[in-house]
């Protein structure tokens, strides 16, 4: 019986270096693992990740399609820039492969429907790692407004904020390894797809309608070069019971600052409060390099050198998946559960692409924000899939 499952990666740039390296190499799920080839334009990604996995000259690819046609593989992750998931995995999936790509799961709900179609097809396995999911907070606090503890949900505020170096092509160590990574994505793709993830395992509502403002002041003036992206994002999502929720993303706060990423949210119901207290993981250090807050909840480094946390078991728990449907245990119940439209994001990348949407058309001040206008997802859905299809996933 298959013991491992021989795993190409396609892209190797920084959501490898920060989550994925540990993951393949330092978890309990490295023993299902084998690395059996890499795919990546950028010859020091490629050759970084090739050395690390040990992989010969003949197994480094600079496209993923020569990395599927080498054959000798059962999956592949996808982890290209977020807008550029959707052709890899298709391609791998016609060839016969298993597909677990990060969050999101694709740039419009198009290419998502696509990938999901696509697995159906061919009666593959495709997971998306929306590791926020498996975040203790977020399960408890699900469970408790689920019950009914809490009443109606009425409206939230949520922020998730990067330091500048996230989006700052001029810092070294760069964290993208595109300079114009923030120029050519929002903060929407990487940072908003978390908490409207995440507020909607925890609300299960159906969002209606998307209105984004965007402010641009402090990349534009970076120097020597600047960034004509955003700082900040607000999306406004309006629920079909009224509620609302303002998700509040960027990546321009000061390096100083005491995480990475600094974030929270509140749901305010009609019969109490949810306080995520996203940002006080609960350990503090105080050291030579500073002040910082650690979140041993997202990623733990064990003293026995295994990697452990919600940003590991999240993406494992998918390759516990693709191993169980090669060795026969994954019954056709629990497939249909993996490539359910929840499962999948598929609500998430309706709302994201709408955001995207709303910013793209907005008008422009003179102070450096877009205000953009509402957007109606089920119109959104229905022009993207057509009305059968958009009402087959609930949104039309």
């Amino acid at each position: 019986m298959k013991d491992k499952i021989r795993l190409g990666v396609i892209g190797a740039g920084s959501v490898v270096r920060e989550i994925y390296q540990h993951l393949f190499f330092h978890s309990r799920y490295s023993a299902i693992l084998e690395i059996a080839g890499v795919a990546d334009p950028d010859p020091v990604c490629r050759d970084w990740f090739g050395n690390l996995a040990g992989l010969p000259a003949s197994r480094r690819f600079t496209r993923h399609r020569d990395l599927i046609a080498a054959g000798g593989l059962d999956a592949v992750q996808v982890n290209t820039p977020d807008h550029l998931h959707a052709q890899p995995a298709l391609d791998a999936l016609a060839a016969g492969l298993d597909v677990v790509v990060p969050k999101p799961t694709a740039a419009t709900l198009k290419d998502a429907h696509a990938m999901v179609a696509a697995a159906r097809a061919a009666g593959r396995f495709l997971g998306v790692d929306f590791h926020k999911r498996d975040d203790p907070r977020v399960v408890e606090a699900a469970a408790r407004y689920q019950s009914g503890r809490y009443g109606a949900f009425q409206a939230g505020v949520f922020y998730m904020l990067d330091k500048l170096l996230v989006a700052d092509p001029n810092h070294e160590p760069r964290f993208f390894a595109s300079p114009d990574f923030a120029a050519n994505n929002s903060p929407i793709s990487f940072l908003t797809v978390h908490l409207a993830d995440l507020l909607l395992q925890i609300v299960p509502l159906t969002p209606t309608a998307v209105r984004a403002i965007g402010h641009r002041h402090k990349l534009p003036s970076l120097r020597p070069i600047p960034v004509e992206g955003y700082d900040v994002v607000d999306t406004e999502i309006t629920f079909d019971t009224g509620a609302t929720a303002h998700l509040l993303t960027g990546w321009a706060i000061p390096n100083t600052a005491w995480a990475t990423t600094v974030q929270s949210g509140r749901l305010i119901c009609s019969e109490g409060l949810i306080d995520l207290e996203l940002d006080r993981p609960g350990l503090r250090e105080t050291h030579a390099d500073g002040f910082a807050e650690i979140n041993p909840l997202f990623r733990q480094f064990g003293h026995d050198g295994l990697v452990s946390g919600y940003g590991i078991s999240n993406p494992g728990c998918l390759y516990e998946q693709v191993l169980a449907r090669h060795q026969g245990r994954l019954s056709a119940e629990d497939l249909e559960r993996a490539l359910a439209p929840r499962a999948l994001g598929l609500p998430t990348t309706l709302v994201l692409e709408a955001a995207e949407r709303s910013l793209a058309l907005a008008t422009r001040t003179r102070a450096g924000s877009s205000l953009g206008g509402s957007v109606d997802l089920q119109e959104l859905a229905a022009k993207e899939l057509g009305t059968e299809v958009a009402g087959r996933y609930g949104f039309a």
